[in-house]
């Protein structure tokens, strides 16, 4: 059984290389370097008189939606690391407090309170938000379309509004392969996309909205199209999404780890300290500005394959529970040439079985979880026989 380090050490994630910055003349409009002329770097802080629009770093303010779940507190988590000022919501439905970063201002509080979230920017007067609330439960989504619609767009409607009224300087935005469908691969982003499921044409449809709302009312964006993230603080107890970390409470809970299918299902698992940094810096970069950009692992694995490397990490042999098959798109992984250009010098990215070892250690920590119950099930016909009430744990 793998060595695990200790409680501080988990939950700290990797930057990419320092000097992965392109030079100042590519940094977004309004940023300015040291007048040291210091090379500007992933590394955190910022160095004091690193300014955006006139401020120093320290006074510049984001939000930081969904800051009590898994993107959203590493997101945050280096945003105060760069010395900015964050504020974050968050409706714990699918989060938790005990995720939520020292410093940052923690107001509790749903994207769909429309009457709430303008008086929120007029107060605070924000310059980057990183939207990352969402239910992104894709295969579920099916089943849940009113839900999926009301949270995953009208909710993300309203953040646009207020952003275009009070003038944001740039809307970072994560959607999901999701939105291309079954479509060639590697999925890039010059594909035409394709979503199968409520989720990935929610997602899709923001990242429309998005550009409209650049062409109209010149609200910059950064669209970042993440692929089957994992890593600390993510919710375990969830049932309908993210295997990973499903695996790992049916072996705490010593059951067969669930698997819809034969297991040959190919992903591209992508830890959390190669995405979270990367999303937190874009904003600085002049050549992010209204892009799309795939972001995670280039490497696929079965879904058996990594059944076998969560039993690893547990020091136990795999016990495999097959399911009837459910309707999903059986190989989904990305290209990410595009994102290497605009930062050439990224770290190599976390094996995964690194990856998976540090979600193990944090796992073990925690203990298992409850398996979730989602209540607001909209369609019956055709819902696996697993995501019953009371039925499995995937």
């Amino acid at each position: 059984m793998p060595h695990c380090p200790d409680l501080k050490d988990i939950g700290e994630v990797r930057s990419p290389a320092p000097g992965a910055l392109p030079a100042p003349s590519r940094l977004a409009p309004g940023i300015t370097q040291p007048r040291t002329g210091e090379q500007l770097t992933w590394e955190a802080p910022l160095p004091e008189d690193f300014r955006i629009n006139g401020r120093q770093s320290q006074m510049v303010k984001v939000l930081v939606t969904g800051v009590g779940g898994f993107i959203g507190s590493h997101v945050a988590k280096h945003c105060l690391d760069m010395g900015m000022e964050v504020v974050g919501i968050d409706d714990l439905s699918g989060g938790f407090q005990e995720n939520i970063p020292k410093n940052t201002k923690f107001i509790e509080m749903s994207i769909n309170d429309e009457k709430a979230i303008p008086p929120l920017f007029e107060e605070e007067q924000f310059d980057f938000v990183y939207h990352l609330a969402a239910y992104a439960a894709e295969g579920l989504s099916h089943f849940i379309r009113r839900f999926n619609y009301t949270n995953n767009i009208l909710g993300s409607v309203n953040l646009i509004n207020a952003a275009v009224r009070t003038r944001v300087k740039c809307f970072i935005f994560t959607s999901s392969i999701a939105v291309y469908g079954k479509n060639q691969l590697p999925m890039t982003e010059d594909l035409e996309p394709r979503p199968e499921d409520p989720y990935g044409i929610a997602k899709y449809a923001m990242e429309l909205d998005l550009r409209a709302a650049w062409e109209m009312f010149g609200l910059n964006y950064i669209i970042f199209r993440p692929h089957n993230v994992y890593g600390e603080n993510q919710n375990i107890a969830d049932k309908y999404r993210n295997v990973v970390g499903i695996f790992m409470n049916q072996v705490l809970k010593k059951q067969p780890m669930t698997i819809f299918g034969d297991g040959m299902q190919t992903r591209a698992f992508s830890y959390i300290g190669d995405v979270a940094p990367v999303i937190s810096r874009s904003p600085l970069l002049q050549a992010a500005y209204n892009e799309v950009f795939n972001i995670g692992a280039d490497i696929p694995v079965t879904v058996l394959e990594l059944a076998h490397e969560v039993a690893r990490a547990f020091g136990v042999k795999p016990q495999i529970g097959f399911l009837e098959p459910r309707n999903e798109v059986l190989h989904a992984y990305a290209g990410h040439e595009k994102l290497h250009r605009v930062i050439p010098n990224m770290d190599k990215a976390t094996a995964l079985s690194a990856g998976i070892e540090k979600m193990a250690c944090w796992v073990k920590e925690i203990g298992p979880r409850a398996p979730i119950e989602f209540h607001e099930i909209e369609i019956f016909d055709k819902l696996p026989v697993s995501w019953l009430k009371g039925r499995g744990n995937n």
